[in-house]
Parts: structure tokens; C-alpha cells; sequence
């Protein structure tokens, strides 16, 4: 797939006072054509930066952001009204003009391209009935309910039919059930028409639910990136490790026992191949261990199954190594959850 965006080397510092704070740090991604790809960090990680960067709301202090090939930085005019038009963005607080209905938002973008009363008409109904609410036309925000704020939000977003959609912590404000359903339609956009979406979060449930690919930002930098399947499968660095215990069960105080050479406590990670194969029931044959299967779930990704297991590994410290450089050979991601 082709690239739509492109960070090349970006970076972007504030003067406070004596000092300079860095935003963020040499920033290097690519985003291709259909992606969902998600950016999640911690607040005052620099996703909220980054993405008003890609809009072309704040400008960076250094390198370069390409849209399709083109230096956004460089545009002026005709040029960054057009760019602008490109692209469509949903906020976290909606940011729903309390004057107009429903219909009266979606109308609006439609109304600065100067549509027809006709074109404008037919549009809005398209955008109602996508988003599944057709009988909301009329309704002023004061009266919706905040998932019917965000499906306003994104219709109105997507009025130009922008090549690309910036979701900005667009389901944060939202109960688990209604950003489930955000979520789903999304998904279902972006299934459908092939529109590119970036979205920043501080949670890992949404990179899971709907994203392709991911970017892990801390302090500014991008701590690690790829495929989402990968990146849960394995991941490597402990920023990404505590976003996905959090969007994984929790594990029972009563499971950390005291540490003994004779005993681990173990998250163990399938996917592909591992996952089809007895390797626990191998395992315990081969080196003299046992193992008692503490707690376990399976994640549906975009792309992958990946089934997690905690496990309780008992037996001599010798026989516990060996069985660990077995579970090592057999690609099944291992972490020990005590210390040694």
C-alpha cells in the first residue's frame, strides 16, 4: 500500500521561561493507505503535539510531516485550504456547535465548500444514515446523548470525504458499551471506503479493538512501533508492557506467593503455530516440572489470535531453567511476573 503520511526526523520544543521543553523528539513514522493506526501514551506523553502537527494547527520546531508525498509545512493559500479539506477530525469533547441541530453540524463544513442547497441536502441524509441516525436530524446536541454527539462529530468529519480521519481521544469521554460501538463504526468506515485513520489514546483497548498498527510515544520519542498483533504478541519495551497489562485481566494478589528457586510465576504468550501445539503438556513431560494453569484468556486482534496463559511452573531450579529455554524455542513469549 502507498504512504499517505510520512514524519520525517519531526520534532517540537515550547521556551518556558529559562528553559525549553521538548514536545517531541525525532519523530520518524509512516502511515500507508487503509491503515487504523493508533498512537497511545500516557498524558503528556506528546500524542495530543503530534497530531495537531498533522493538522497543521501548531507548527513543528524541526523536520518535516509529508502528506502523499508533500511537505505540509511548505503550503500556504489555496494549497492548505485544500490540504485541510483532505483530512477530517473527531475531538474528545465533540465540539458540536450547541446552535445547530444535528443535521445543522454535518451541514456546516458542507456549507464553507459552498455545496448546493441539493448537494448539501443529499449529503447530510448519506452522513445521518451512515452513522444511524436518520431520526436525529432535528435534534440539537443539548438533547443527545454522548455517543450520538460523537456520531455527529464524525459524520460532520467525514462531509468532505477527507482521505484521512484524526480520531483525538475520540471515545475517552464515552461509557465501555458506546465506545465499543464507536469504535465498531470506525471499523466498519474504514472497512468500507478504505479511509486512513490515526488516532491517539491512553488505552490499549482501543488499539486492540480496531487498530492495524501501533506507535508507543513516551516522553516525546517513539519507544516502539509495528503491527499490533506483534507488538501484543511481543512486547519489548516496559511502557508497552504496562499498556497491555492493563488492557489484560488482572492478575489476583493471592498468585504471588512467596519467591522460591523452586517456583515461577509465568505470563506466557501464543500465537501462529505455537498456539495449536501441546507445548505446556511437552513441557512437563520432558523436564520433570509441573504446571498449574493459573488463569487465561485469548485476544481477537485485526490480524491475529493471540492466547495468553498464567501458569505457575513448580520443580527444581535447574529443571525450571531448561524448561524455559524450551518455551524460548517454541516462539512462546515468556515473562516472569515475580523477581528471581
Amino acid at each position: 500500500m502507498s504512504t499517505i503520511v510520512e514524519f520525517a526526523s519531526l520534532s517540537k520544543k515550547y521556551p518556558v521561561k529559562d528553559t525549553t521543553i521538548t514536545a517531541l523528539d525525532n519523530i520518524n513514522l509512516i502511515v500507508t493507505q487503509g491503515d487504523i493506526f493508533g498512537i497511545i501514551g500516557l498524558s503528556g506523553a506528546g500524542k495530543s503535539t503530534l497530531i495537531r502537527c498533522l493538522a497543521r494547527l501548531i507548527a513543528p520546531s524541526s523536520g518535516a510531516i509529508f502528506f502523499k508525498g508533500e511537505d505540509i509545512g511548505h503550503m500556504e493559500g489555496r494549497e492548505l485550504r485544500d490540504f485541510h479539506k483532505k483530512i477530517g477530525m473527531i475531538f474528545q469533547h465533540f465540539n458540536l456547535l450547541s446552535s445547530r441541530t444535528a443535521a445543522g453540524n454535518i451541514a456546516y463544513p458542507l456549507e464553507l465548500a459552498h455545496f448546493s442547497r441539493e448537494e448539501k441536502q443529499r449529503r447530510v441524509e448519506e452522513l445521518l444514515k451512515l452513522v444511524g441516525l436518520s431520526n436525529k436530524k432535528d435534534v440539537y446536541p443539548a438533547h443527545l446523548s454522548g455517543g450520538e454527539k460523537q456520531r455527529v462529530g464524525i459524520a460532520r468529519a467525514l462531509a468532505l470525504n477527507p482521505e484521512l480521519l484524526l480520531c483525538d481521544e475520540a471515545t475517552s469521554a464515552l461509557d465501555p458499551k458506546t465506545t465499543r460501538e464507536i469504535l465498531d463504526l470506525l471499523k466498519k468506515i474504514n472497512q468500507t471506503s478504505g479511509l486512513t485513520i490515526v488516532l491517539i489514546t491512553h488505552q490499549m483497548e482501543v488499539i486492540k479493538r480496531i487498530c492495524n498498527k501501533v506507535a508507543v510515544i513516551e516522553q516525546g520519542k517513539i519507544v516502539e512501533e509495528g503491527l499490533v498483533s506483534e507488538i501484543f504478541a511481543e512486547p519489548k519495551h516496559p511502557t508497552t508492557q504496562h499498556f497491555l497489562q492493563s488492557a489484560s485481566h488482572e492478575i489476583p494478589l493471592e498468585f504471588y506467593k512467596e519467591v522460591s528457586p523452586r517456583r515461577k510465576l509465568l505470563r506466557l504468550r501464543f500465537k501462529g503455530k505455537a498456539a495449536k501445539e501441546p507445548i505446556i503438556s511437552q513441557m512437563v513431560r520432558r523436564f520433570n516440572v509441573e504446571a498449574n494453569i493459573l488463569l487465561g484468556w485469548i485476544d481477537k486482534l485485526q490480524a491475529m489470535t493471540i492466547g495468553t496463559l498464567i501458569i505457575e511452573l513448580l520443580g527444581e531450579s535447574e529443571d525450571i531453567q531448561k524448561a524455559l529455554l524450551y518455551l524460548e524455542e517454541k516462539n512462546v513469549q515468556c515473562e516472569i511476573l515475580e523477581n528471581e
